[in-house]
């Protein structure tokens, strides 16, 4: 049986100020490509269709868009929820959908009750674990410490019972939203963290031919049979390294897994570039990245003066400005609250000034603030006569 991973589509989100609606829809154009010309048996979306709990409605449209797309291909398609989804939003009139051939996946009830598809070598029973909020469903697990790995840990002993119970050979795929340990986070996900705690060993898996994850989004490898199919689109500047693509997983007759990447397309290139303004803007190294969303990290030691107006006469999809000032070792970086200690009111925002900008300011700047306090506390002591 051939299945198609995928996961973390997070319809409705934006890049920085960019609106991601249209590369989304371009996304799901792929792959519904992909499906009908690579001849998959089976879709499976590891959580997170959404972005948000309530998403906008074009966001909606979309989604119910690739639903019909798939249905019309008559490939089956299972999806769960992820922790960015409303599983309740999400598995409005899941009985219904399922009619067609799309099978939501949100109640952790039902963890233990699979979707059973069949191909020439018997049948395929697909499990699937929604995003386990453990301190919401420890009660139905009955695990007295509310914890992602005791959670998922008893979610898929009932993958297990149910499994043992069916014909032998039976193959087994089982979809979970989660952070397994070894798996390397970005900057664009939701932190999970319980008790100090969000990995769950790989382990847990055990027993299933194939497991199909979602949560992080870079695509990589756990294991042989557990895998992250990573987002389909970059969501954050953390990602600027990673390739974004699908799973296309060949389960064979005794269960044995051949999986290879499908590529997603990239709306835009990303980059991020390191520099003092000057060198940035003349690096003729830099060319390759004027026509990619870009991330500048400036390193001068005084802020220049409109730095994003000009690099975006080079570098004109520029989203994102850092400053990182590289000070000499005889200027450490201090705290701003280290130099309030005995400092006058002029000291202070002379201070505050160099805090912000790394140098101070100059004569003509130093007599604007010395005019300023001086009328404040002019200010005050008319006050006080008045009283």
């Amino acid at each position: 049986m051939r299945l198609l991973h995928t996961s973390d589509w997070h319809l409705g989100r934006a890049f920085h100020r960019v609106n991601m609606l249209g590369a989304q829809a371009e996304f799901i154009g792929h792959l519904v490509t992909t499906v009908r010309e690579r001849a998959v048996d089976a879709v499976v979306v590891s959580g997170d269709v959404y972005d948000r709990a309530v998403p906008p409605l074009a966001a909606v449209e979309l989604f119910d868009d690739a639903l019909h797309r798939l249905a019309d291909l008559g490939v089956p398609t299972l999806m769960i929820s992820g922790n960015h989804d409303s599983a309740r939003r999400l598995g409005v009139g899941a009985g219904l959908i399922g009619r067609a051939g799309i099978h939501l996946r949100t109640d952790p009830s039902a963890c233990g009750t699979p979707v059973v598809l069949r191909d020439a070598f018997g049948e395929v029973a697909f499990y699937g674990l929604p995003y386990l909020e453990p301190a919401l469903v420890k009660d139905e697990f009955g695990v007295e410490k509310a914890g992602h790995e005791a959670v998922l840990a008893a979610a898929m002993e009932r993958v297990r019972a149910d499994l043992a119970a069916r014909a032998r050979g039976t193959r087994s795929v089982v979809l979970a939203h989660a952070f397994v340990t070894g798996g390397q986070a970005s900057d664009s996900e939701r932190d999970i963290t319980v008790g100090g705690v969000a990995a769950v060993p790989s382990g847990v898996f055990d027993g299933v031919d194939y497991v199909a994850l979602g949560h992080l989004h870079g695509c990589q490898t756990i294991t042989g049979r557990v895998r992250y199919s990573g987002s389909p689109l970059a969501y954050s500047f953390s990602e600027t390294g990673h390739r974004k693509s699908m799973w296309l997983v060949d389960l064979g007759a005794d269960g044995t897994v051949r999986a290879e990447r499908v590529d997603c397309p990239v709306p835009r290139p990303l980059a991020r570039i390191r520099g003092p303004l000057e060198e940035l803007l003349a690096d003729p190294a830099l060319a390759r990245h004027e026509e990619a969303w870009v991330e500048a990290t400036l390193t001068d030691p005084v802020r220049p003066a409109d730095p994003m107006a000009r690099l975006t006469e080079r570098f004109p999809h520029t989203l994102s400005l850092v400053f990182a000032p590289e000070r000499s070792p005889d200027r450490p970086v201090a705290s701003y609250a280290g130099r309030l200690a005995d400092r006058s009111d002029q000291q202070i925002a002379e201070d505050f000034v160099a805090h912000v900008r790394g140098a101070g300011p100059d004569e003509h700047e130093q007599a604007v603030l010395r005019d300023a306090f001086d009328a404040v506390r002019a200010d005050q002591t008319v006050r006080e006569v008045a009283r």
